[in-house]
């Protein structure tokens, strides 16, 4: 099965070829990373002692590993901790928030590859986070003796019905899971649908909660409000994590309210860094006065610039803090929507768009509360950010709510730092005693 699998990513890379090239060359993607990505040749841990290797795909999973991280830093230090992750813009923002821990890219899911990362890392305990199945990675794993954790586990319907196609593999790889921590029953009765043992399920709820920072007057947030220049009387409207249209929808809402609310200011997050360029271009052509978020740390904020564009990766979860009106992109295309717990966990009034599939049991408890409000198009979402300003207490009554509901779901971190300890203290043996043969 391993060789097979072999083939089949060689076939697919062989295939996309014209389309990595022209990503690479264009955007330049892939081109980091070669010897871990293609020969397992990532970091050599030397040290002794439990070893927990976390796998992040890319941004949000990187996020997601913060709470943890510092719980097992805290309660035990003496567990060695590293990073990998699969894009770009999570290897970068792993960097700048691990600075003390090893960070590298994920090996392909190659038997040589993994095999290799395998017996450089010598983990106790390999980390998933949300769901990474692949095969190869998992088995090697399992022969090195290492134990498979799932933390964060997510399963939608969409992706149920995939894994659904090719159960017997997916049920052949859940078996060598040690435990998966779900975020709801619903996700954990999915797991065990595709074959994971009942037993090595377990409802720890979304560690998305725990990351959330509640405080406005954090030092990040007011930081960042100094910088850019966002007064005690200012409204900030703040769109992110969005996607093309978006921002143009946000652009014209602002364009049409901001007579009437001088006090109005729009701060714009694409969800993507190869989108900067073109949302400033769009930024351009509005002939509204706007500036850049690097700009201000060398020019200091322009007072007659009420739109910011936020063309930095990581900022996002701290500027959700100056916020007052949010809407969560990602939303109103296909993506299937972004994390919208940050701007309810402030207290920002918060809206998202019809599409998002990604977080939709988030949705529908926020929803089923009362902590939001779905907007179908420009129109609905200029109705929404209108009725905050002409009615305060409608925002505030709506942030309120979306804060509270935050507070009741914290608890998942521990749940899951408890879960992963027990699997530190009863390690797996290898398959082989000579790892270095098979």
């Amino acid at each position: 099965m391993p060789y097979l699998l072999n083939v089949v990513y060689l076939l697919l890379i062989f295939l996309s070829l014209p389309w990595l090239l022209y990503q690479a060359v264009r955007k330049g993607k892939y081109r980091e990373g070669f010897a871990e990505k293609f020969l397992g040749l990532v970091p050599r841990r030397t040290a002794e002692g439990p070893c927990l290797w976390f796998h992040a795909v890319s941004v949000g999973e990187v996020n997601l590993l913060a709470t943890l991280i510092r719980r097992i830093e805290e309660e035990r230090p003496e567990w060695h901790c590293l990073i990998s992750t699969t894009t770009m813009t999570g290897m970068a923002l792993a960097r700048k928030k691990y600075p003390k821990l090893a960070v590298f890219y994920c090996p392909l899911d190659f038997s040589w590859a993994v095999r290799e990362a395998m017996r450089r890392i010598r983990p106790t305990v390999l980390v998933l986070a949300e769901l990474e199945l692949w095969p190869n990675l998992v088995r090697a794993a399992e022969k090195s003796g290492a134990r498979v954790a799932v933390v964060n586990g997510r399963l939608s319907e969409h992706s149920f019905r995939g894994y659904r196609r090719i159960r017997p593999l997916v049920a052949g790889i859940l078996r060598r899971i040690g435990a998966v921590g779900a975020q709801d029953e619903a996700y954990a009765e999915r797991f065990r649908r595709l074959g994971a043992p009942q037993t090595s399920v377990h409802v720890t709820g979304s560690m998305k909660y725990d990351g959330a920072e509640t405080d406005r007057a954090n030092p990040h947030t007011q930081r960042l409000r100094r910088l850019a220049g966002v007064r005690d009387d200012d409204i900030v409207f703040l769109a992110g994590s969005t996607q093309e249209p978006e921002e143009s929808v946000a652009l014209e809402v602002f364009r049409e309210l901001r007579d009437p609310w001088p006090q109005l200011r729009l701060v714009v997050v694409p969800r993507h860094p190869d989108r900067f360029d073109s949302v400033a271009r769009l930024l351009d052509r509005s002939g509204l006065p706007w500036q850049r978020r690097s700009q201000l740390d060398r020019t200091g904020a322009d007072p007659s610039a009420r739109i910011l564009l936020v063309d930095a990766v990581g900022e996002l979860g701290v500027w959700w803090g100056t916020a007052r009106i949010a809407f969560v992109g990602g939303s109103m295309g296909n993506r299937g929507g972004q994390n919208m717990i940050e701007p309810a966990a402030y207290g920002a009034a918060v809206s998202f768009g019809p599409n998002t599939r990604n977080f939709r049991d988030i949705v529908a408890t926020m929803l089923d509360r009362d902590a939001a409000v779905v907007v179908h198009d420009e129109r609905e979402l200029t109705g929404f950010v209108r009725r905050c300003l002409d009615e305060p207490e409608f925002a505030d009554d709506l942030g309120r709510r979306a804060r509270q509901l935050v507070a009741s779901q914290l608890g998942a971190t521990q749940r899951t730092f408890d879960l992963l300890a027990a699997m530190v203290d009863h390690p797996a043996q290898p398959a082989s005693r000579d790892l270095a043969a098979a």
